[in-house]
Formats: structure tokens, sequence, C-alpha cells
């Protein structure tokens, strides 16, 4: 780990911790929160969206009901 990553994830990590309310026990989960907050950032921008939308399954529309073929109209001779 690269040390200003590392120092980047440290800062978030506190953060997170303060913000909770600073609860003992939790540094973990603050750390891989910050980790996750700090690689996606990171990340480029196109890759992250892409990445995003593979995790995502869009909802696909739904087609309008085609109303029921009249019955063809008999001729009646007369």
């Amino acid at each position: 780990m690269t040390d200003d990553r590392h120092e980047r994830i440290r800062q978030r990590a506190h953060e997170i911790w303060e913000q909770a309310g600073r609860p003992d026990g939790a540094h973990m989960e603050h750390w891989d929160q910050a980790t996750a907050e700090i690689d996606e950032a990171g990340r480029p921008k196109k890759a992250a969206k892409k990445a995003a939308a593979a995790k995502v399954e869009k909802p696909k529309a739904a087609k309008p009901a085609k109303a029921p073929k009249a019955p063809p109209k008999s001729k009646a001779k007369g």
C-alpha cells in the first residue's frame, strides 16, 4: 500500500469513526469502508460507471398489450 493511499484511508476512517460517535471496537469496519471509498474515488470514471452499470440491472419496460383481433365478419347471403 502506498504511503499516500494509506494516509488517505487513515484520515477517512477517522472521519467515519467521528461521524459514528466514536464507538469502541468498530475500527475494522471503518477502515474497510474508508478503503472502499478511497479505492472507488481513485478509479477512472468510465470504469467506475461501467462497473456500477454491471451491478445494477435496469428494469425492462413493459410492452403495451395488443388489442385482440376481431373475428372476421361473415358475409350473409340473402
